[in-house]
């Protein structure tokens, strides 16, 4: 072999060697692997429960129709029903339930009638609503400075039943007009329950977790319109809805919290907001 001939040759393995070296993700020409990156995080934002978390921003903010609002309900629970099953969810029964104040037990539900008034109460009257499906349970909390007046430590709000955390508002600052303040919805579909958890004061899950009774969701707070008002004692808002032929329902479950009491502990009262 001549050497012009064996000069050609290595030039021909240099080219070879370039035309096979990998593309670097720079703007118009993505790797392999980069555009598996894209792909996953696109598919991680829009989740069953992300996409139940922007419809219930809607309600919420009252910008969906009833009727619209309805039918798309019917079918993000379908898709969370799946979703919770594929992900490994537990369906538990109300036999199971945890009091979700820790420390606390039904002596602390505050309020005339425990504060229970379904009377003109509508889901898809998003922040609107009217009446108090709900319970208010009162920690010991004098100063309001949300620190149980006994331990000086928060107190800790805990998952009644078991279900996927589907809605979430982590921020809230004084002038907001959100009732709910920092608050957490919780969808259960063994037993086909929303569970609202409002006021709270820290948040310790995100959306799309899967939590079991008992599990820590974050601290009773102040955050809320009526809430932080001087006249409101601290306290965990609690409203539990039925979904019937895809209609949230209010849910009295007071015997069920009596029942999902632990621990013995002071009760306070007040007024529900």
């Amino acid at each position: 072999m001549t050497i012009i001939k064996f000069h050609k040759l290595l030039f021909f393995i240099f080219i070879v060697s370039l035309l096979q070296l990998p593309c670097a993700p720079q703007a118009g020409c993505r790797s392999a692997s980069t555009e598996t990156q894209v792909s996953s995080g696109l598919a991680k934002n829009d989740t069953p429960s992300a996409r139940f978390n922007t419809f219930n921003t809607l309600i919420r903010d009252g910008t969906i129709s009833r009727n619209e609002g309805t039918k798309r309900l019917n079918t993000l629970l379908l898709e969370l029903r799946e979703d919770y099953s594929r992900r490994g969810g537990q369906d538990f029964s109300k036999n199971s339930w945890i009091f979700p104040v820790k420390g606390y037990d039904a002596k602390s539900i505050g309020g005339s009638n425990k504060g229970y008034s379904a009377s003109g109460y509508d889901y898809f009257s998003g922040n609107r609503h009217g009446g108090h499906p709900s319970f208010d349970i009162f920690i010991r909390d004098r100063n309001q400075d949300c620190l149980d007046d006994q331990l000086g430590v928060p107190v800790k709000v805990l998952s009644l039943g078991g279900g996927m955390v589907v809605a979430i508002e982590g921020v809230w600052e004084q002038g907001s007009t959100l009732r709910g303040g920092k608050y957490i919805w919780v969808y259960d579909p063994g037993n086909e329950l929303l569970l609202y958890y409002a006021h709270n004061g820290t948040l310790s899950v995100r959306i799309g977790d899967i939590v079991k009774p008992g599990e820590l969701l974050g601290t009773v707070g102040r955050s809320g319109l009526n809430a932080l008002k001087p006249r409101s004692p601290t306290h965990l808002h609690l409203t539990v809805l039925e979904v019937k032929d895809g209609r949230p329902t209010p849910l009295n479950i007071y015997q069920d919290l009596v029942g999902a009491g632990k621990v013995l502990s002071l009760g306070m009262g007040g007024k529900p907001d």
